[in-house]
């Protein structure tokens, strides 16, 4: 009946998974992220060996891992993308209990890596990070929430909603893991003004992030230190943002060549939070400007196809997941050009990280789900509609 009403791509009775899947997927979208894992790998050739090396560990070691972990998460992305949208909701409400429940036990059973921060479950052979696993279960569990809310008689969701994102920032705060509880609040309040949250809240809320700031600033030394640092007009070249700095003004526009580059000698974290800055040295801007590129259709491309998409949870969750993956993009390429402070967050996709790649992989499964092409019209076809 729908079909009839509002129009639709029609599917064929009996129509095989794979083909019914191949059509309706968002291929550019698909295609950019294979691209970025492809770009990742690529960086990790030339990132990673000398870590390797001050480890005594094999030449290629991080890189194998890397591709290890990213086929597990590329390959839980196809499967997820094949889903029903509210199959993807079921098995993300399942997946934020148990992340949640593996965040609580942290601070009892966690590692810091001597980081300075709990955020790590490490099992010898692997480490996990629970928050990278919150973040989409906890992104698409908000949106059900704040749908049911627009449903008559439907539930308190903006007010539930609202109450789990800040056990959730709390929590996230107190690793201190500062850079995570900003997303999951940003990705939170994104959906909460998509879902007709009146402007002067979300300025109330605004108005409370300063005043946590301030408190989390004159409360934690951590935090205080990363401020001071991004504030200080003068870079002291020895530490992690001065040699990344110094990379990306060396690589200019082309680059200084593949495996020329010196960055990756001084930077720890070179291979994880910093890899751009091997990207800007060896190769230049033009690779810098191409996986923006990259991020950017991906984020676009998802938040335009979901204008169309009539059922909130879905036009919610999916405008969640695309923002998150977007900003945390951002986040991480601003710390390396200092327009930010250092956070520790991970480039989704490119940086090595087995935690990250395969709940980057789960993210953007979803993301995919909620986008394909199904059979309905348009939200402004059903709202010339209803003018008439």
């Amino acid at each position: 009946m729908t079909e009839m009403v509002y129009g639709s791509i029609s599917v064929s009775e009996g129509e095989p998974v794979l083909p019914r899947w191949w059509r309706t997927i968002d291929k550019w979208t698909l295609s950019c992220v294979f691209m970025l894992f492809g770009i990742g790998i690529l960086l990790g050739l030339a990132a990673s060996p000398p870590l390797a090396e001050k480890n005594n560990l094999p030449y290629f070691y991080f890189v194998q891992r890397q591709v290890f972990f990213g086929s597990i998460g590329l390959m839980t992305m196809i499967f997820i993308t094949m889903m029903d949208p509210h199959k993807v909701r079921r098995l993300a409400v399942v997946g934020f209990v148990g992340a949640f429940i593996a965040l609580a036990l942290l601070p009892f059973f966690g590692t810091d890596f001597g980081k300075g921060a709990m955020r790590w479950f490490s099992f010898g052979f692997a480490s996990v990070q629970p928050s990278e696993f919150l973040k989409p279960a906890f992104v698409i569990t908000a949106a059900w929430l704040i749908a049911a809310a627009l449903e008559v008689g439907g539930p308190p969701g903006r007010l539930y909603s609202f109450m789990l994102t800040s056990v959730i920032v709390i929590m996230l705060a107190l690793q201190p893991d500062f850079g995570q509880a900003a997303l999951v609040l940003f990705s939170w309040g994104v959906m909460y003004f998509v879902g007709g949250a009146p402007l002067f809240l979300l300025v109330g809320l605004a108005g409370l992030v300063v005043i946590g700031g301030t408190l989390a600033y004159n409360g934690s030394e951590h935090f205080a230190r990363r401020i001071d640092g991004f504030l200080n007009p003068d870079i002291d070249p020895t530490t992690q943002i001065g040699y990344a700095t110094n990379a990306i003004r060396e690589g200019g526009f082309f680059g200084v060549g593949v495996g020329e580059g010196t960055v990756k000698w001084s930077l720890p974290d070179a291979h994880t939070d910093f890899i751009i800055a091997v990207a800007a040295e060896e190769y230049g801007m033009i690779l810098v400007f191409s996986i923006i590129a990259l991020y950017a259709t991906i984020t676009v491309r998802s938040l335009w196809r979901l204008l169309r998409e009539r059922d909130p949870f879905i036009r919610l969750a999916g405008t969640g997941l695309a923002c998150a993956f977007g900003v945390q993009a951002f986040i991480n390429m601003g710390v390396a050009v200092r327009l930010l402070p250092a956070k520790g967050m991970t480039l989704p996709f490119v940086s090595y990280g087995g935690s990250s790649v395969i709940a980057s992989g789960i993210a953007l499964g979803a993301l995919l789900a909620f986008t394909r092409t199904r059979p309905q019209g348009e939200i402004g076809d059903l709202l010339i509609r209803r003018g008439r």
